[in-house]
């Protein structure tokens, strides 16, 4: 299995109202220093209604830049949507919404 089909099938886990980061994937699927080519594989994502990518943020729980998702508030309002809040900085508060697949939740 490639590297961006074990990220495919992460991220379709993450569930909603939950957010996961760039690192905790690439450490999911095994390769922890290959942070930025989740990046690369959420952007080329096979199938945008099933693998949620846009639950994807970085290490430090700020969204993706404008181009992602068809738009600078796609994210945000796809995050909101699901009960995540979105500071005004357009960050997530990650001891509140990061996804722990290794609990129960």
């Amino acid at each position: 299995m490639s590297f961006f089909e074990k990220v495919y099938l992460i991220v379709a886990q993450i569930p909603s109202g939950k957010v996961a980061t760039y690192g905790q994937i690439a450490r999911l699927a095994g390769n922890p220093r290959m942070s930025r080519q989740v990046g690369w594989a959420l952007h080329q994502n096979p199938r945008p209604g099933e693998i949620p990518c846009h639950r994807v943020v970085n290490r430090f729980g700020q969204l993706s830049g404008a181009f992602a998702f068809g738009g600078s508030d796609t994210q945000r309002i796809l995050l909101e949507m699901e009960g995540v809040s979105v500071s005004a900085e357009n960050a997530v508060d990650l001891a509140e919404y990061q996804w722990h697949p290794e609990t129960a939740e």
